[in-house]
């Protein structure tokens, strides 16, 4: 039977240049071998019976004893285990192959440590700075700003003080739940927030950051949104919009046709309609790929749209932005596009009053009017799926793309005509 122990080297040729022994752990399978154990004393400072390092010795009087005889203790135990599990197939294998278990197991054992203390050392605000700054390469502010400002609000919540991924637990997730309702922040505020913070964290256990005991996401649950009240206009309201009369280049000329425009594009996101370029013109169709999910989008160019563009792109070269809201996409222009946006929603309100529309109304009742007007025209909700009135777009837009293109021009026809 395979034998291990722990001694001390007290050959001469083993001291080093201290006039220290090595620490070894001797193994004996058939033949002896001893693995160093990187740890260096004097014949006094070692107690061979009980295998450890003397607290009284002279020469380990800087050492932390307790924690390197624990340490031998744990590497001589896993030797011991590693020799008792391999039982009767010990016969089979050299004393140098059980030696290579031996150091295998440690080693895996130290990268758990060190892989524990990692882990224990991340916070969740660094990650976040990680992913963020990934998110703003990626050409998605959106995403970036979202986990920013929930991160930023969780750590206002922990006194300014960054979290540690281990900190984190179903206590901690509905204390800062409370705290916000005794704000009187809504469902959707709250939400927002531990959403964007259980990305965050997620993405950590994903991408080998860090490994819970217990992921407290499993067993807390968000507070749902509350369903945003559709925020559509009748057919007729657009008819309404048609007839106003603005300065030829104003500002409310402008937001005047790019919300006839998202309407005639199957309502088309404003972020969207700002990307457009000439080149995006092809014969009698404009090509785009819609920005919340990069999916590639056609949509056959309407008479209304059509005239709209004619004004638009006279003169322009092919690289050239559609309309005067033109963003690239960048994270350098976001903070303009955000402006811009701003900007179309105020003058969106003046052009309700004007059309006499009792709504306060967004660029974004285009998307949400588009598909209520279609389902209540009769056409088929395979083909519109209920409008944007679940609560994801995915499974609309998921639906629109099974159809051809001819399919939803013709709804689309009947829709703006």
């Amino acid at each position: 039977m395979a034998r291990a122990r722990l001694t001390l080297d007290t050959r001469e040729k083993s001291k080093n240049s201290n006039g220290l022994y090595p620490i070894i752990l001797r193994i004996f399978h058939r033949k002896p071998r001893m693995v160093r154990m990187d740890k260096y004393t004097s014949k006094d400072g070692w107690d061979d019976s009980r295998m450890e390092l003397k607290k009284s010795a002279v020469a380990n009087k800087e050492l932390d004893i307790t924690a390197i005889n624990l340490e031998l203790y744990d590497k001589l135990h896993i030797a011991k285990s590693i020799i008792h599990g391999l039982g009767k197939t010990l016969n089979d294998i050299t004393v140098d192959m059980l030696i290579e278990n031996i150091k295998k197991a440690w080693d895996d054992i130290l990268e758990s440590e060190l892989k524990k203390n990692l882990s224990n050392s991340l916070t969740i605000n660094d990650w976040c700075k990680v992913l963020v700054e990934r998110k703003l390469k990626e050409q998605e502010p959106g995403t970036a700003k979202w986990y920013a400002d929930s991160i930023r609000a969780v750590t206002k919540f922990n006194n300014e003080q960054p979290i540690k991924f281990f900190q984190l637990n179903v206590t901690f997730l509905k204390e800062f739940e409370a705290e916000h309702r005794a704000k009187g922040n809504s469902n959707n505020t709250i939400s927002a927030y531990l959403r964007g913070l259980s990305a965050v964290y997620n993405s950590a256990i994903k991408e080998d950051k860090f490994e819970p005991e217990k992921n407290p996401f499993h067993f807390y649950k968000i507070p749902s949104s509350k369903r945003t009240k559709k925020k559509a206009l009748p057919k007729e309201n657009f008819t309404t919009i048609r007839k106003l009369n603005y300065p030829v280049g104003s500002n409310l000329f402008h937001v005047k046709n790019y919300l006839l425009s998202m309407f005639n594009c199957r309502g088309m996101n404003l972020i969207d309609l700002a990307k457009l370029r000439v080149k995006d013109i092809q014969n009698d169709r404009i090509f785009y790929g819609r920005s919340k999910t990069d999916d590639p989008l056609s949509v056959k160019i309407t008479k209304e749209f059509h005239d709209i563009l004619v004004y638009y792109v006279s003169g322009k070269e092919p690289c050239d932005f559609i309309f005067p809201i033109g963003y690239d996409g960048s994270v350098t222009n976001f903070k303009k596009y955000r402006s811009d946006r701003r900007l179309v929603n105020k003058l969106c309100k003046i052009i309700a009053k004007d059309a006499k529309l009792n709504v306060p109304l967004t660029s974004y009742y285009v998307r949400h009017s588009w598909a209520t007007i279609a389902k209540n025209m009769g056409i088929p909700t395979e083909i519109i799926s209920e409008g944007l009135g679940h609560h994801s777009l995915k499974t609309t837009e998921i639906y629109l793309r099974s159809f051809d293109n001819k399919v939803l021009d013709d709804a689309n026809d009947l829709v703006v005509a």
